[in-house]
């Protein structure tokens, strides 16, 4: 070999080795681009990145800043007035402590298992009630517009209630209240109590005259009420500057809105049970009166409290959990919140009651002082013997016992004329027997009995200030129930359709603050929102037992949770709450068509409530507010059964879901991937270089991927591995 064929080897071998290197490196290279874009990819599937579609900006869905935040907002949800006025009526009304029971067990039966079914479901999905439901099954995505539909029909009625209580709250800083005593009429000869005021009592007359302004009936609006005009304009102005951020902004008021209601229950509690007669009022409650727990009103009642109490079918409860982590324990949640709301109940109902036992007292005892009046002159006219009379009674300073003694008395001996004496029982019981609710119960009943307490204005200031809390606490959900899913679906900027939402509300809300605004408040509380949410909560459990299927359902929250729920829910929701719900709906419409629609107005001349019936054209509204609330349902449906809707259109038809978020899918997939996960046209992304191509598109797929269930448009991005479950994607 000639001496410089060695030297030409080396320099080959150079070059081998260094081709080799060149190699290596560049397999280094490859494959470290290739864990920079799986790492990519991991990094948005933690993030949920909503992409817009042409935008190079991705825009990252909010989260909870902590898990105390994310319970008290849905404990300040589901926590409501209906807690405070609507469940004492309903445990007195139906037997008292009796009542417990059956509502307890619809809790167990279709309060819990649904409450759970919802957290899950926008856990799992990540999306508001549109999208959710859309991912389910395209045919049913109008249970989410049927639920967004609701919640603006509650929204424009409950947050006139929240403009009443600031009213109330800003004419409570002022001593003596201004409904502790009838106005006086001047005249020119001498004052004069107020005639209606007169027939009534101080502070009906106030709620009816001064604050509402009431008109005689519905067909006379009377025109507006300027003062809860300005009260509902403020109270719009609050839930705006609150949730315009979304979950951002109304989750650090959560902090507030949802404890304070608890330590204004826990000082009236304190402060009632040393008043005179407090413990009557609760040991009225308590006293169970088992034969009426047996009718089948009574369980109706529990099952639609226990429906109402906990938001199901607003669209709130799923809008709130989808801000959770994926590996959220939402089972906890259920139970926990669903306890804490129905403690929360027991706790209203001990200081409702306690507050009535101290009111029902003190009218007892100007019913003894009066009636005992009178025996003190039929004794001297003598139409009643002294002999009837113990000797140790004494009419200066007569207890109830001793008056209910004397009552007795003279009821047997003079028993043919008795009815003529106008003589009372004076009974506390009686008075306590007495209904009340919502509205009569916070600003008639409640302000009366605050009216006798010591530093009644402080008192006053606290319930009503209370009473705001718990509204908006209501209220974050219930317009979070509608401007999540229009922004997970639509795109559009949450701040923007946050203002135009709260204007449209306060404009169409103008109808309830006419002087015949009560009225319709009454109207659309009982007509707007039961029998649509009922049907809907229905919807939904069906669509999760039998068109998504049970046992992928349970599957899912086994990946989800980290454990399998216990079999329990799983025929409970198949089997044992679709049935319930709909013996429910059934017993509702049969029960709203016994009764006759109308409502109760306040007659000036009269002083006093008188029941009416709705004029025919509002009779056409009540209709309406069913009819509207659920025409989504069908319209959705007959678009997707029939593809009215071109798929290929920037419409709801060109939304899919990977994992959980939603993306918008170009007409045309060409190229690399790549432009889906990072929200850029295939013009934008660089030509396609190993260990990028994450997810790669099969030879020949269609555009829009149909599942083997039917769902359409759930859109996982497949790799080339045919053989790993979907599951695992």
């Amino acid at each position: 070999m000639p001496k410089n064929s060695k030297v030409v080897k080396r320099e080959i071998d150079d070059d081998v080795i260094e081709s080799v290197k060149d190699l290596l490196s560049n397999e280094d290279s490859v494959e470290d681009a290739f864990k920079k874009s799986e790492l990519s990819v991991d990094d948005q599937e933690d993030k949920d990145v909503d992409v817009e579609e042409g935008s190079d900006v991705e825009d990252e869905r909010p989260a909870w800043n902590s898990k105390l935040q994310y319970i008290l907002a849905q404990v300040g949800f589901s926590v409501g007035l209906g807690n405070v006025w609507r469940f004492p009526y309903l445990c007195q009304k139906n037997g008292g402590g009796a009542y417990l029971v059956p509502y307890l067990i619809l809790l167990l039966v279709i309060g819990i298992p649904l409450f759970f079914l919802e957290l899950s479901v926008g856990q799992r999905i990540r999306r508001g009630s549109i999208g959710v439901w859309n991912y389910i099954s395209p045919k049913l995505g109008g249970i989410g517009f049927a639920s967004c539909v609701v919640c603006f029909f509650v929204a424009l009625y409950y947050n006139v209630i929240i403009g009443w209580s600031l009213f109330y709250f800003s004419q409570s800083f002022q001593h003596p209240l201004p409904w502790d005593q009838c106005p006086l009429v001047k005249n020119s000869s001498h004052p004069f109590v107020e005639p209606e005021c007169e027939k009534s009592s101080a502070t009906t007359y106030y709620w009816y005259r001064e604050a509402l302004n009431i008109s005689n009936s519905l067909s006379e609006s009377g025109g507006l009420n300027w003062k809860m005009t300005i009260c509902l304009l403020a109270a719009w102005v609050m839930v705006c500057l609150a949730m315009i951020k979304g979950i951002q902004s109304s989750g650090k008021i959560m902090y507030f809105s949802s404890l304070f209601p608890y330590v204004v229950l826990i000082c009236f509690l304190i402060r009632g049970l040393l008043l005179n007669g407090s413990l009557d009022g609760i040991r009225h409650m308590f006293t169970p009166k088992l034969e009426i727990m047996l009718e089948p009103k009574v369980w109706r009642e529990a099952a639609t409290q226990v429906f109402f109490a906990l938001g199901l079918g607003f669209g709130g409860v799923i809008a709130f959990s989808s801000y959770n982590k994926r590996d959220n324990n939402c089972h906890f949640d259920a139970v926990l919140v669903s306890f804490i709301n129905f403690f929360t109940s027991v706790l209203a109902t001990l200081v409702v009651f306690a507050v009535l036992g101290f009111k029902a007292n003190i009218i007892n005892e100007k019913c003894i002082i009066q009636n005992s009046e009178k025996i003190v002159k039929l004794l001297e006219i003598g139409n009643v013997s002294r002999a009837v009379i113990p000797p140790h009674i004494n009419f200066v300073n007569i207890t109830a016992e001793d008056y209910n003694l004397v009552y007795d008395m003279i009821k047997k001996v003079k028993e043919e004329e008795f009815s003529v004496l106008d003589l009372k029982p004076c009974l506390i019981e009686e008075e306590l027997d007495k209904s009340v609710q919502g509205t009569g119960l916070a600003f008639i009943a409640f302000t009366e009995a605050m009216t006798h307490f010591p530093a009644s204005p402080f008192w006053s200031v606290m319930f009503f200030l209370m009473l705001v809390n718990l509204g908006l606490g209501s209220m974050f959900g219930t317009i979070e129930g509608i401007t999540t899913p229009i922004v997970d679906t639509f795109k559009v900027r949450k701040e923007i359709l946050t203002v135009v939402c709260c204007l449209l509300a306060f404009c169409i809300g103008l109808i309830f603050v006419q002087r015949s605004g009560n009225y319709f408040v009454t109207m659309f509380d009982d007509y707007s929102a039961t029998l649509p949410l009922l049907i809907v909560v229905i919807l939904e459990n069906i669509a999760m037992s039998y068109v998504y299927g049970i046992d992928k359902f349970m599957e899912d929250l086994k990946d989800m949770l980290g454990f399998s729920p216990n079999s329990y829910y799983y025929y409970v929701w198949k089997y044992i709450s679709p049935i319930v719900l709909l013996s429910l709906l059934v017993a509702s419409i049969v029960q709203m068509l016994l009764s006759p629609p109308g409502y109760n107005a306040w007659i000036e001349d009269k002083a006093t409530e008188e029941f009416q019936n709705y004029p025919k054209w509002g009779l056409i509204v009540c209709i309406s507010l069913i009819v509207l609330a659920m025409l989504p349902v069908p319209i959705v449906f007959l678009i997707r059964r029939f593809n009215l809707i071109d798929d290929n259109s920037n419409s709801l038809a060109a939304v899919s879901y990977k994992r959980g978020r939603i993306i918008k899918e170009p007409v045309n997939l060409e190229g690399d991937d790549t432009s889906l996960i990072h929200g850029k046209s295939p013009s934008e992304v660089p030509s396609p270089s190993f260990g990028k191509n994450i997810y790669r598109k099969q030879t020949g797929s269609p555009a829009v991927d149909t599942a083997p269930n039917g769902r359409y448009g759930i859109g996982y991005l497949m790799t080339n591995m045919s053989d790993m479950p979907e599951s695992d994607l």
